[in-house]
């Protein structure tokens, strides 16, 4: 299977052009490619699929093959590798991605760079978010009396406000967040967020099927969501992440959140397939 490795500041995915190769049986493959050990290493498989909707189709799995319906992050590597690699003319500003919570249109930043353009950053419109909670909603977690926002941007996220985000043991923590009894069966991204003041703030992210990773786009932008829902920042925030920074502005006029973060292409490969492909170490 030939695939492409991409990260969106630290977000790392395999990715497979489906306009030139099927991936039968992708969510063992996601595993499998997924492992950092066993495999390639990375937070998930992510397919570039033909679509009669947009320029393409994103087709998403975590790390534990579970499918997913939405990664800011990762739709951004879609967006630069469609736009580096001639799926669209070079002379287009904007790419549309079809994806399992709807049509996203992407706006291309590029660079000129060994006798090309090159989709440099993208800036994605997130769609109009959807509070899922109250405002805020209590919830018993781990014996820890706490407090969420959920909030919908395609896919479920509870975000929870902290000030010490640091000190907080995802690793231990992060397991009982997702598969709380509140957000089944679907489980749900945990976004642990201290604002630093009113245009920045540092997020912690357990995403779900695949732990705590460096950076989550969906995540960022529905934290900051929450924070405008609260008053705690202005409209328009730069997120500190693991992995980098993200900035998330929240568009009233249009009831919209737009990402912009940059997309970076780390090397290509093969990797053999087995046939009777099943996939469990653990």
């Amino acid at each position: 299977m030939k695939f492409t490795k991409m990260q969106g500041i630290g977000n790392d995915y395999i990715y497979v052009d489906c306009f030139k190769d099927q991936v039968a049986r992708p969510d063992q493959v996601a595993r499998m490619v997924s492992d950092r050990r066993f495999g390639i290493g990375g937070d998930g498989l992510i397919l570039i699929c033909p679509s009669k909707l947009a320029d393409c189709r994103m087709e998403m799995y975590n790390a534990d093959g579970s499918q997913g319906a939405m990664c800011g992050n990762g739709i951004r590597c879609v967006g630069k590798y469609v736009y580096d690699h001639g799926l669209v003319p070079q002379e287009r500003d904007t790419i549309t991605v079809e994806t399992a919570s709807g049509l996203r249109t992407l706006a291309v930043h590029k660079e000129w760079e060994g006798g090309a353009w090159k989709a440099l950053a993208l800036t994605v419109d997130m769609g109009e978010p959807k509070l899922t909670s109250a405002l805020p909603e209590p919830i018993l977690v781990a014996d820890r009396q706490l407090e969420f926002i959920g909030v919908s941007v395609g896919n479920p996220h509870a975000v929870y406000f902290t000030d010490q985000v640091e000190a907080l043991d995802l690793e231990h923590l992060g397991p009982h967040f997702e598969n709380h009894p509140r957000f089944q069966p679907e489980r749900v991204n945990s976004e642990f967020v201290q604002v630093l003041d009113r245009t920045h703030i540092r997020m912690r992210v357990w995403e779900r099927g695949s732990g705590e990773t460096w950076a989550c786009g969906t995540g960022a932008s529905a934290s900051v969501y929450a924070c405008v829902l609260t008053g705690r920042t202005e409209d328009a925030v730069t997120v500190k992440l693991t992995g980098g920074e993200l900035l998330i502005r929240y568009d009233r006029g249009k009831g919209h959140l737009f990402m912009t973060g940059p997309a970076v292409e780390v090397f290509t490969g093969n990797i053999d397939i087995p046939e009777n492909l099943y996939y469990d170490y653990e």
